[in-house]
Order: structure tokens, then sequence, then C-alpha cells
């Protein structure tokens, strides 16, 4: 589904959501970012998600021009109406969502592309918490992603002094899993998205469920939740699958069941 501002595809189950307003450096816009938690939830019937943006930039946050007068934006409304559902719709994905940052990713576009489960970047890219720039705080989830990422001291310096973070620099952080050369960047988005389309899609629903729940309570709470998940999927067609092609020293041939 494309939308105005979106163009998706759908190619052996890998869904690439591209943000297509190049002009702008894909500035999110009310209809950008319906179109994008539309695309977002249809993209959950797949296997993987790749998200990313068209031209020179991933995106460039919150459209300033979007509003006739920001003395009337309801910036609470905005965000509960628009962003959130928009990064849950990421986080809540039960597959794996891939953001593929060719470009700046200022603002809230920095956040958009933290929310996602495994942040590839070019080496020309940059990631800039700009809102203090215009005095505001971090939003799009940047206060809880940035810190769990990076730790409270990296995190208060990229708020507070709101300078670009390169993606080399990004990568040495941990605060993505990798920068790529350049010329190699689309060819690293593609085998990673398709090493993870041919992937046990039930496990890694449960392991993304995991994964996030830890910072989220005590120790004893994750060792039940992991025993739970286990269970289901030990119970799993995958689960045979995968321990029938070790033994057989073959490829699996994982259904998602």
């Amino acid at each position: 589904m494309d939308g105005q501002w979106i163009t998706v595809t759908k190619v052996e189950g890998v869904t690439t959501i591209t943000l297509n307003r190049p002009e702008v450096m894909n500035a999110l816009n009310r209809g950008l970012r319906l179109d994008l938690t539309a695309a977002l939830r249809e993209g959950h019937h797949g296997r993987v998600i790749v998200l990313t943006g068209a031209g020179r930039a991933f995106c460039s946050g919150q459209d300033l021009a979007d509003a006739q007068s920001l003395d009337t934006v309801d910036f609470e409304a905005v965000l509960n109406d628009e962003y959130v559902p928009m990064i849950r719709a990421i986080t809540e994905a039960p597959v794996p969502v891939i953001a593929a940052v060719n470009g700046v990713a200022a603002g809230a576009g920095a956040n958009l592309a933290l929310a996602c489960d495994l942040v590839i970047a070019a080496q020309s890219a940059s990631f800039i918490q700009a809102f203090a720039r215009i005095g505001l705080i971090p939003d799009a989830g940047g206060t809880s992603f940035l810190p769990q990422r990076v730790g409270l001291q990296r995190a208060m310096g990229a708020a507070l002094l709101a300078e670009p973070v390169s993606a080399d620099k990004a990568a040495a952080w941990g605060m993505i899993w990798e920068a790529v050369p350049d010329d190699r960047f689309a060819a690293v988005v593609g085998a990673r998205a398709a090493q993870l389309a041919k992937g046990p899609t039930g496990a890694y629903a449960a392991l993304k469920q995991a994964l996030r729940g830890a910072f989220h309570q005590d120790l004893e709470m994750q060792l039940q939740l992991e025993a739970r998940l286990q269970g289901i999927c030990g119970a799993s067609d995958d689960f045979r699958e995968g321990v029938a092609a070790f033994l057989q020293k073959r490829a699996p041939a994982f259904s998602g069941s």
C-alpha cells in the first residue's frame, strides 16, 4: 500500500517502507505519520520490515511548517494521537524491523530509527537529538530508547548539546548495530533483511518480547517470561525443523509456525 508520503514494496517477505518527502528531507507531517503507521501495521503480516528514506536523508524530524501557527499546536495531543501509534507500530511488530538510515536522522527522525530492532546506517549518516535547539525535549520515544542504548551520560550529552553523532560513533556507542560504507549500504541492508526473512519468525517475535521486556521488569519476572516463551518456541514446527536441519547438516527451511 503506497500512501501520498510513502512508498511500499514487498519482495519475498520483506516489506520496505520508504519515507518519500525528499524535498524536505522526509520531514514528518501529519499525512506521513498516518500513512507510515498504517504501512507499518500492514507490514506486521510479512516477515521483515525495512524502514528507510528517499533522497539524502532518512528523516529530519517534525515538519515545523506543517502547522499554520505553532502557538496553536497541542503538542501533547499530537504526540499521543499520531506519534505514539507510529512508534508502537514498530515496537509491537511481531517481525524484525530494520531502520536503514541512509542519511541524516534528526529529532523525531532519529528516534524513529532507534525504535527499530536493528539500525544499519551508511557511514555518511548522522543522528541528531535536535530538540533543545528549539526549546523542546526528545520525543517519539527518545527519552527511553537513547539512554537504554548508550547510557545516561552519553544520552544527556547528545540531548543537551544537540550535536550530530556520526554513524561510526553511534556504532561505537552501541546506539546502532552497524555503520557500513555508503557504496555497500544497500547490499548490506538487503542481505540482512533476506537473512531475517528466512528465519524463525515465531522465535523472533518471542525474542523481541523478551528483550524489550528486560527494561521494564525485574529478574524474577523476566525468568518467568523466558520460560513461558521458550515453552511456546519449543513446541513449534520451526524448532523441530531447526533441530532436524542441524542434525542433517543442512540449511533450515523455517515456516514461521
